[in-house]
């Protein structure tokens, strides 16, 4: 009876060990991840992962004995980052300023004595854009201005400096949002301080005539704003129009087809995005892409 108890234990050590141990390193390392604090999944890139372990393992930062910021000092950063200029494929250095309590983030060139762009935290996103960028520390932050989208493309040397910048954005978010929104719950507060688009890629596209000719278009879909943005190029630093995504009750729908008056010279697979205005044709290169697309597409229609 003693020798099998001792076996029962020894199978049970490396299970204890493992969820047990788990769970220590969790409670020691993360009590005090701040709420806007963004905790990457296994699909992030390499930079938000390998920043996440450090600040944890070798910074100590959300150890119980750190003083945890308050969101509108942690939204509130200066500093330079290498910006792609608008119509160029060149970065140059450019002096950024974040103020969560004035609620805006501002960047500055050399010749400007004053801002060159001064962007409400209202409508401020960020998300890590490696591959498009095509730098390891390459950010997207996106926002409003006069009704349309623009992209700023940044990157910074530093690992270390440019997630410290992510959630410096992020913590500016969270405190528009808390202080615009007190009474809403936190779970669902948290998805709305930065997102990632649920799709991008290439698609041609037709205009509201549907006998153009069909051109090549970047597109890039956001489900939370529920627009479907389309760009020239990737790189882009204004879109060129945008679609917003209503309700399937609302008269919106996704079909795998072309109308009956438009015509193509080659075959490729289609989708029509109908909507109370008009109909949208998009043609994709294969049957993946075109599959990939409808249920993204579908996604934003039937969400809530």
């Amino acid at each position: 009876m003693g020798r099998a108890t001792e076996l029962h234990r020894a199978k049970l050590t490396p299970w204890f060990m493992k969820n047990h141990g788990n769970l220590w390193a969790k409670a020691k390392y993360e009590a005090k991840v701040p709420p806007y604090y963004y905790i990457p999944k296994s699909r992030d890139c390499l930079v938000l992962r390998e920043q996440w372990i450090r600040a944890k393992y070798e910074r100590g930062e959300f150890l119980d004995t750190q003083v945890c910021q308050d969101p509108c000092s942690a939204g509130s950063r200066e500093g330079c980052l290498w910006k792609l200029r608008k119509g160029r494929r060149q970065f140059q250095k450019r002096q950024f300023l974040l103020s969560a309590r004035e609620g805006v983030m501002k960047y500055f060139t050399k010749e400007s004595k004053g801002p060159k762009a001064v962007i409400s935290v209202e409508s401020l996103n960020a998300m890590f854009q490696v591959d498009k960028i095509g730098h390891i520390h390459g950010l997207q932050i996106t926002y409003t201005t006069d009704g349309q989208t623009r992209n700023l493309f940044v990157y910074h040397e530093s690992g270390k400096e440019i997630v410290d910048w992510f959630n410096a954005i992020r913590a500016a978010r969270y405190h528009y949002l808390r202080t615009t929104f007190p009474n809403v719950p936190e779970p669902e507060l948290i998805p709305r301080i930065t997102r990632n688009f649920v799709k991008e890629g290439y698609m041609k596209k037709t205009g509201p005539k549907q006998k153009e000719a069909f051109k090549v278009r970047w597109f890039c879909l956001d489900s939370q704003e529920r627009n479907l943005i389309y760009f020239k190029n990737p790189l882009d630093a204004f879109a060129q129009g945008q679609v917003f995504i209503g309700r399937r009750d609302e008269g919106y729908e996704v079909r795998d087809d072309l109308p009956e008056r438009v015509c193509v010279k080659k075959t490729k697979p289609a989708i029509t995005l109908v909507t109370p205005v008009r109909e949208f044709v998009f043609l994709c290169e294969n049957d993946r892409k075109q599959r990939e697309w409808m249920d993204a597409l579908n996604g934003v229609i039937t969400q809530l």
